[in-house]
């Protein structure tokens, strides 16, 4: 290992070029010679890009981390780009190692990386790095200001000396302004908007490919979207599919209850295959979506990826990861953050429940529950009856017909049914036509008309409602799963 070392400190550094700021000056780097320390230059990105072919070390911020792929060959190979003062736009550095174990896993982005002999490479006119596994070697630290100068991971060739540590300071001071990745339209899924280009840190959690070609990603940061304001116009599509749907069919029960029980999950669309969605697919990677937009369709919020979107896969260490679950942590720690946020500070009067006293329980809660039968009480918003004219309403009364409800919450949609025998109790007696569709529209959010005419959009309140999941076929129990409405009434 000394042979090596020795051997290391003896071979010539990359290009007689002018050194950056950070380097060491000459009269120190001449004593640290003459002790046997290792002596580099580092140059500034924008420098080392004058010399391609030439070996340089260089000192770095790490902004976009990349999955380690088997390369066409035998080896290992991990792609990151980095980004210094010279160049903001930053330059991809590739790696190759004879296993996973050699190459760099970076924290977090923002983290700080040197490279020692690497060569500066162009491949259909643009600039790259190139890590031989021969004769280059690297070191990763913390990029925060507050933590020590060792690095948390080292290439076994690597050698330092204690004048990186002021370069290392630099660096970190640098970034302290200047954050790789961190954009003023960084979102969480509660703050998202339409048509408006954002970035996203979420975790994905599966990932599907649709008879289209079209891929779906299903992400989460345990945040609630927005609710969504429904349209006046009543008809079948308004309100489906629900969001946790493929190409109309429910997903499997065993992906279903893989996802998180409280927070949204937002279906993401991409037209195009990238290499990401290989390790995406996994369910275990968050990931940064770059320049991504979201609309309402159906009374649901979906992601869209533009043809500049980028993805960026994310360590769970990143510190925009760490947040993230931070907040969920102190969300689910309290039964009332636990519910909708939209909801907060307190959800409507309007409907009374006979389970008081009884816990919260999220949609996907009792979707994900162990047994088919499960009763609970939860907060919901109506979205969408059917029948609702006044005629069919009291036919319901008279137990004629049943009545379905869609309802949602910031975690699933789902149909529940007010049986014949319930709906009196649900409307608080046998009311009139009247009586029943003011019920029904306060319901449906919607608002009485006014001198302005009436309004095109409804916003449904939050209400306090009891459910119990049944079987209708004991030989196909979860595939005849559904939910009737109990123990409710909506007030005058």
């Amino acid at each position: 290992m000394e042979e090596a070392a020795a051997s290391e400190r003896k071979r010539p550094r990359g290009g007689g070029m002018d050194p950056s700021t950070a380097a060491a000056p000459p009269s120190t780097s001449a004593a640290a010679a003459a002790a046997g320390e290792a002596q580099y230059v580092y140059l500034p990105v924008a420098d080392a890009l004058k010399a391609p072919g030439a070996r340089v070390c260089l000192f770095a911020a790490v902004s976009e981390i990349g999955a380690a792929v088997r390369s066409r060959g035998t080896d290992f190979t991990l792609t990151l780009r980095i980004v210094d003062q010279s160049r903001a736009s930053g330059i991809s550095v590739t790696f190759f190692a004879d296993n996973t174990a050699l190459l760099p896993c970076v924290r977090s982005s923002g983290d700080v990386i040197s490279l020692h002999n690497v060569v500066i490479t162009m491949h259909h006119g643009e600039f790259f790095v190139t890590y031989n596994k021969k004769f280059s070697s690297f070191a990763l630290f913390e990029g925060k200001v507050s933590t020590e100068c060792r690095p948390y991971q080292r290439y076994m060739k690597y050698h330092g000396n204690k004048y990186d540590n002021e370069i290392l300071t630099q660096m970190r001071m640098w970034l302290v302004h200047n954050p790789p990745g961190l954009k003023d339209l960084e979102l969480q899924l509660r703050t998202i908007k339409s048509d408006s280009t954002f970035d996203l840190v979420c975790k994905v959690l599966d990932v599907h490919e649709a008879s289209n070609g079209v891929w779906i990603l299903y992400v989460w940061d345990g945040t609630d979207t927005p609710v969504t304001e429904l349209p006046m116009i009543f008809d079948t599509k308004s309100v489906s599919p629900p969001p946790l749907h493929l190409e109309g069919a429910p997903l499997p029960r065993e992906v279903l209850c893989t996802l998180p029980c409280v927070g949204s999950v937002l279906r993401v669309f991409s037209n195009r295959f990238f290499k990401e969605i290989l390790h995406l697919q996994k369910g275990i990677y968050w990931a940064r979506f770059c320049n991504i937009t979201c609309k309402q369709e159906f009374g649901m919020w979906k992601g869209v990826l533009l043809p500049s979107s980028r993805v960026r896969l994310l360590s769970n260490e990143d510190g925009n990861v760490v947040d993230r679950l931070k907040l969920f942590d102190s969300r689910i720690a309290s039964q009332i953050h636990r519910q909708p946020m939209a909801s907060l500070p307190s959800a409507s009067d309007i409907a009374d429940v006979e389970y008081e006293r009884v816990g919260y329980t999220t949609l996907m809660e009792s979707l994900t529950h162990g047994e088919v039968t499960h009763k609970f009480k939860t907060l919901v918003r109506v979205v969408a009856a059917h029948p609702r004219r006044a005629s069919d309403l009291c036919s319901l009364l008279a137990g004629n017909c049943c009545l379905r409800l869609t309802l949602e919450d910031p975690t699933a949609r789902i149909h529940a049914y007010i049986h014949k025998d319930d709906g009196a109790k649900f409307f608080g007696g046998f009311l009139t036509a009247e009586a029943l569709t003011r019920k029904m529209n306060k319901l449906l959010g919607i608002p009485e008309d006014t001198e302005e005419g009436a309004p095109l959009t409804r916003n449904p309140p939050w209400i306090w409602c009891c459910l119990k999941s049944y079987r209708l076929d004991k030989n196909d129990p979860w595939g005849t799963r559904r939910y009737r409405v109990f123990g409710t009434e909506i007030r005058d």
